[in-house]
């Protein structure tokens, strides 16, 4: 069902740099219970808001001097954030987005990583750009986008990327990425494998033209007899999908799917295809499965389940909800038990998305 995303980035900072201008204000006490979409309560020693790049730079440097811990948030929709943070937390706020480029077969657009990345496709698609419309409505920021090379409908973030320009602590220096460079995975990259290293700066997508509609996920198929098809119909139709299926954040505190979609092996499959011949299944290029996690789950009679606070949904068995009080400890337990469950049951090991921090 796609991903929710935030840039989670945690720093020990030993080998900073020198500090620079700009100087920041440490924000003391700094309450985070409004700024994670799991509504967790949550506090940092610190907090300080990030909207110009070489603040990068100057963050480091403060982190050495008070010999703190440092971590940096995006939208706060991938991350299950503990009750109390000894150090700074940063929130990434950087704004700007634009075309940068037209080419025959593409046109290539630039956003800052401070951007909410839903704002950047409602806007691709106002500019009559067509690509990113199935990856509509997942809660996060640009820059966090690539880190874990978030998908839905049939599409990802790597089938439309151009190049990205991140933040290298090891060198101390901005540098640019090529798709190569970022070696994508399944919800995977080299900044997601690579934690405390890189801050991702800027985004680059290349659109493509002309504009050929992905309507192979379930749901949008029936789109392609529309006569005026359109990259803004097929974005109102991924956001009534998601909205139909998927609880919204605001409302039900969540983050969004909290597991992976387990990739296997045809012999673990086996059994399971064995007992449930129509369970979903998605060949890959190794000649591995994809198996549907939220199946899983269901099928391990967890829907709906609830462990204190915190629970499954009853509209999707991906998603799990804070139903008003929880913290970081009861959403550990609750995921504990479901990869207990469904290991048993199926004989999978499930992944958390979220990072817990």
């Amino acid at each position: 069902m796609g991903a929710r995303i935030a840039i989670v980035l945690i720093f020990i900072c030993d080998q900073c740099p020198a500090m620079t201008e700009p100087t920041l204000s440490l924000i003391p006490d700094f309450d985070l219970s409004a700024r994670n979409t799991l509504a967790l309560t949550a506090r940092s020693r610190f907090g300080v808001l990030l909207d110009r790049p070489e603040q990068i730079e100057a963050l480091f440097a403060l982190a050495e001097e008070r010999n703190l811990p440092l971590r940096l948030l995006g939208g706060g929709s991938n991350v299950v954030l503990s009750e109390h943070f000894e150090g700074i937390t940063a929130l990434l706020a950087t704004k700007g987005r634009r075309i940068v480029a037209t080419h025959a077969d593409a046109v290539v657009v630039e956003a800052a990583a401070g951007e909410i990345w839903h704002d950047l496709v409602t806007w691709t698609v106002e500019q009559g750009l067509g690509g990113l419309e199935n990856l509509a409505l997942i809660p996060g920021t640009v820059g966090a986008a690539p880190v874990q090379n978030i998908g839905a409908y049939g599409a990802e973030l790597a089938d439309f990327f151009d190049s990205l320009t991140a933040y290298d602590r090891l060198e101390g220096r901005a540098r640019e990425f090529g798709p190569a460079e970022c070696a994508f995975g399944y919800r995977d990259s080299l900044f997601k494998r690579s934690p405390g290293r890189f801050v991702v700066l800027s985004l680059r997508l290349r659109l493509p033209k002309p504009w050929q509609p992905n309507l192979r996920f379930a749901g949008l198929a029936e789109l392609a007899g529309e006569a005026e098809l359109s990259p803004a119909l097929v974005m109102a139709r991924v956001i009534a999908l998601r909205q139909s299926k998927l609880p919204d954040w605001r409302l039900t505190p969540n983050a969004g799917s909290f597991f992976q979609n387990p990739i296997v092996t045809q012999e673990q499959a086996a059994p399971i295809l064995v007992e449930f011949p129509a369970a979903p299944n998605f060949a890959q290029t190794d000649g591995r499965l994809k198996l549907s996690a939220g199946w899983l789950i269901e099928q391990s009679d967890l829907k709906g389940f609830r462990l204190g606070p915190a629970g499954i949904s009853e509209r999707h068995a991906l998603v799990v909800v804070n139903y008003g009080g929880a913290v970081a400890s009861d959403i550990a337990a609750l995921a504990a038990h479901v990869k207990r469950t469904v290991l048993a049951r199926f004989g999978v090991a499930l992944h958390e998305e979220p990072i817990f921090l």
